[in-house]
């Protein structure tokens, strides 16, 4: 059974950084397409950063210059590096990996900017 395995979240003041790492079993990020994605208290989910199995980046444009998606294949673990955290980032964070129709998600780690 594929397996995504957030951690990393916390409570951060504004302008602090957190890196969030997801942990995968049973699937190769050779082969899946790997997000993140962020939800907040009454918003709808959000597309935050995607890297492909070919290793293309791409955040969404609240994101740019502060966060930064990369993965591991040796560990098969994918990381959302964010600085300069505002309090607008506060979410629960999600790891998304897609092949095509197959889609697994995990299971969240929340994140809290506040002073």
């Amino acid at each position: 059974q594929v397996q995504l395995v957030e951690s990393g979240g916390g409570l951060v003041q504004p302008g602090g950084s957190l890196r969030l790492s997801c942990a995968a079993s049973r699937i190769s990020f050779r082969t899946f397409n790997m997000h993140w994605y962020r939800q907040a208290p009454g918003k709808p989910r959000e597309l935050v950063a995607s890297i492909s199995s070919g290793g293309s980046v791409s955040y969404v444009d609240s994101v740019k210059g502060r966060f930064t998606i990369s993965g591991d294949i040796a560990k098969n673990t994918v990381y959302l590096q964010m600085n300069n955290l505002k309090p607008d980032d506060t979410a629960v964070y999600y790891c998304n990996a897609v092949l095509f129709v197959t889609n697994h998600w995990g299971q969240g780690t929340q994140v809290t900017v506040s002073p």
